[in-house]
């Protein structure tokens, strides 16, 4: 017949159950909790504390907080602590303690539940183990991104003589690689050829775009240094090669001839924001271009135009992460009129303020900014009079 006494369900108890007095002692513990320790009555009953059972840093901090806390609030809930067991291994519990008053009020014994915690650690062992090896792999895809994303930028970015540069590009997501990229090299007459683009979406195949537009515009630019065929010559691959999946990019491209006070450039764009001239004299305007998106229709055509910058000019390049990002205005896309105006502002400056001027601007956007960014900046140095 089953045996349901108070006596059985406190001994057989699933739980361990412990009294003990105020200072710890023990006064009576049940047959569960003394399997779980592999223990007997005996040997704890009148002989041994609580802080006893517990392992070595259980025990301190048993001692220096759970028991002052427990002497100030009356009650302590859900602790988590191991005991020590006969053979020396640790064993999980949760521990709940309530202290009961005397007929003084004052503290006479403290009740003492313990929950068997092993399947709860080794849960949380499972969760902390998952936890490292996500964040091990996410600082592997954050290595992988930024290698990858490093390979699709010129490792240092050309100068041109007597001419200044800059650049920069700015990730959206250190998860994701995105398709902005950036040149400047020489040709073997002497100019030389800049680009800066904007490939559509993000991630791996992406990334292959951007790969081989940078290839394609360098080869042919080598081929034949005519901006708008060069352009022609991209559009061409690119329509070819992703029109099944509708790849495309937004391009400027330009070649530049250096002159003996600065340089011109004469430049083509493919959908893409207008280039941006700060001057000497402090004022900035958008060069005008023009060009449908690069890849979307085989027979586009590209058409080139003519910049000329002198002493204290500098020619700014950037993509459209910029204009899409959002203000704390109302969430609004900052767009390309407040480029302008901020460029004006920034009138004249050279090539590496320019580019520090947009990077702290780019940065206050803060979650705002949803789209990588690249920026690139060519400045002539002003003339110095000398006195």
């Amino acid at each position: 017949m089953l045996d349901d006494t108070a006596d059985d369900l406190y001994e057989n108890s699933p739980c361990g159950n412990l009294s003990t007095l105020p200072d710890g002692t023990i006064i009576r513990i049940n047959a569960t909790l003394l399997g779980w320790l592999g223990l007997t009555t005996d040997e704890l009953v009148g002989r041994k504390r609580l802080g006893d059972l517990l392992t070595f840093g259980a025990r301190i901090y048993y001692e220096t907080h759970l028991a002052p806390l427990l002497a100030m609030q009356g009650e302590i809930s859900g602790i988590s602590l191991d005991l020590r067991t006969s053979d020396g291994a640790a064993f999980p519990v949760l521990v709940s303690s309530i202290v009961r008053p005397g007929g003084d009020g004052r503290p006479e014994v403290v009740r003492t539940i313990l929950f068997d915690g092993r399947d709860r650690r080794a849960y949380e062992q499972e969760l902390l183990h998952a936890r490292r090896v996500a964040e091990g792999e996410g600082q592997r895809l954050r290595h992988l991104v930024a290698d990858l994303q490093r390979s699709l930028l010129p490792s240092v970015l050309q100068t041109p003589p007597g001419l200044t540069t800059a650049a920069h590009y700015q990730m959206a997501s250190i998860y994701e690689v995105g398709g902005d990229f950036y040149d400047l090299f020489r040709l073997t007459d002497g100019r030389w050829a800049f680009f800066l683009g904007d490939v559509s979406g993000k991630g791996v195949d992406a990334a292959a775009v951007t790969a081989l537009a940078r290839y394609t515009l360098r080869a042919a630019a080598v081929y034949d240094p005519d901006p708008a065929a060069v352009l022609d010559n991209l559009n061409q691959v690119l329509y070819q090669e992703y029109r099944q999946d509708a790849r495309y990019c937004t391009v400027v491209f330009g070649i530049l001839a250096l002159e003996a006070e600065g340089f011109s450039a004469v430049i083509a764009s493919g959908g893409h924001p207008e280039p941006l001239l700060l001057r000497a004299d402090g004022t900035a305007h958008r060069h005008h271009t023009k060009g449908r998106l690069v890849g979307v229709f085989p027979g586009s055509t590209y058409t080139n135009t003519v910049l000329t910058a002198r002493p204290g000019d500098t020619l700014v390049l950037y993509t459209d992460g910029v204009t899409e990002a959002r203000t704390g205005l109302g969430n609004q896309r900052f767009g390309v009129e407040a480029v302008t105006e901020f460029v004006d502002d920034l009138a004249p400056a050279d090539a590496a303020a320019v580019v520090d001027a947009f990077i702290d601007l780019l940065n206050g956007f803060g979650n705002g900014l949803e789209d990588d960014t690249a920026i690139m900046a060519i400045g002539v140095p002003p003339v110095i009079l000398e006195d």
